[in-house]
């Protein structure tokens, strides 16, 4: 499989629209409930480009096949070496490979920019995704409990934290 990393563009954002709501409607992945509309996509996108936030697609013979991205954890300035990412990956293609190249290039990326920590916010019952982050060396550092309500019953969610070196 041959899969090519790069920035995504503005012609990408459709397929990563079309990623993005198969997660709000299928997946605990996303807390959203609500599809997103090409606008909203596109001013995601530029708010990315415009604090200088990596947004990477996984082409695959020309169709993006997933994306990652990061942004900041939190507002307060004290949380300026910290962020928190993403990794999409299309249900076709999961367990390929695809998003451990994602992964593997925010690091990258996080490092080079000068970050100290990732987080990965996680459903508590997304038991693959907690196991796809530890093999990246991320730990478990707390669950809150119930904190999110989809699909007819509350979640919980796992911060896990990968210390940048």
């Amino acid at each position: 499989m041959d899969i090519t990393l790069r920035p995504a563009t503005t012609n990408d954002l459709e397929k990563i629209l079309a990623i993005v709501n198969h997660s709000i409607v299928h997946t605990t992945a996303n807390y959203n409930y609500d599809i997103q509309t090409l606008d909203v996509q596109t001013k995601w996108f530029e708010d990315k480009k415009s604090k200088n936030l990596p947004i990477v697609v996984a082409d695959l013979e020309g169709e993006v096949v997933g994306f990652g991205s990061y942004g900041q954890f939190r507002e307060k300035i004290g949380y300026q070496f910290t962020v928190e990412h993403s990794v999409y990956v299309v249900e076709h293609v999961i367990g390929k490979g695809i998003g451990s190249q994602l992964l593997t290039e925010l690091i990258r990326l996080a490092k080079e920019q000068g970050y100290h920590v990732m987080i990965g916010a996680i459903d508590a019952d997304n038991a693959g995704s907690i196991a796809f982050h530890e093999r990246f060396g991320f730990v478990s550092i707390g669950t809150i409990r119930e904190v999110g309500y989809k699909f007819g019953h509350w979640l919980d969610l796992v911060f896990m934290q990968l210390i940048l070196k």
